[in-house]
């Protein structure tokens, strides 16, 4: 877990790398993976450093946010396969929460997120756009909800459990959580395709 003091500027952190994902996530998709990648790349690194060891979790969540912002930002194919994926997961789980408190099967998981990356790769752009507006309206929800001071979401954010991070914690107890989801996504969906997203001529 992070220290304390800096759960609010990774929070606020959180909501603006959410923004730039879901309002000009087409436009900027090479700087969206890098951010992402950055942190994925950081929870993953900053899990493995004990949470009493201040400094060596701080130098592993650089050094682990770089390399996996490398490589999100240089697979670039790859990238978009996984944000894909990543939303075909990120269906099935919220899916899956509406009907049960459990997580879904993980045969559904699967099927989705391959659904999702060979739909990424055919449908390029508007995958892009979809994906980045409805992941980066999810991180927003999450960061907003970490500044407002909800205890599952400062977890998401601060938390040495990476897992956490994949923030579908947020849902329980929420139900207002997945509408606002959804009319952000939209939204953000909406501003790309007619405005940050639109093909140069």
């Amino acid at each position: 877990m992070l220290p304390h003091s800096y759960q609010f500027p990774a929070a606020i952190l959180i909501v603006l790398s959410g923004a730039v994902a879901c309002f000009a996530g087409y436009r900027l998709f090479r700087v969206v993976l890098a951010i992402y990648g950055f942190i994925f790349g950081a929870m993953l690194a900053s899990s493995m450093v004990g949470s009493s060891n201040t400094i060596g979790m701080i130098a592993a969540a650089l050094l682990g946010g770089l390399v996996g912002a490398a490589i999100m930002t240089f697979a670039y194919f790859v990238g978009i396969a996984l944000i894909g994926a990543g939303m075909g997961a990120l269906v099935a789980h919220v899916g899956w929460a509406q009907f049960r408190s459990a997580d879904p099967p993980a045969l559904a998981v699967i099927v989705l997120s391959i659904v999702g990356a060979v739909g990424a790769m055919l449908l390029q752009r508007y995958v892009i756009i979809i994906s980045t507006a409805f992941s980066g309206a999810w991180t927003m929800i999450v960061g907003g909800l970490a500044i407002a001071g909800d205890k599952i979401a400062t977890r998401a954010t601060a938390t040495g459990n990476v897992w956490i991070l994949y923030p579908f914690s947020p849902l329980t107890g929420q139900p207002w959580v997945p509408i606002a989801w959804i009319v952000l996504g939209l939204i953000g969906a909406g501003v790309q395709l007619g405005i940050t997203g639109k093909k140069k001529r």
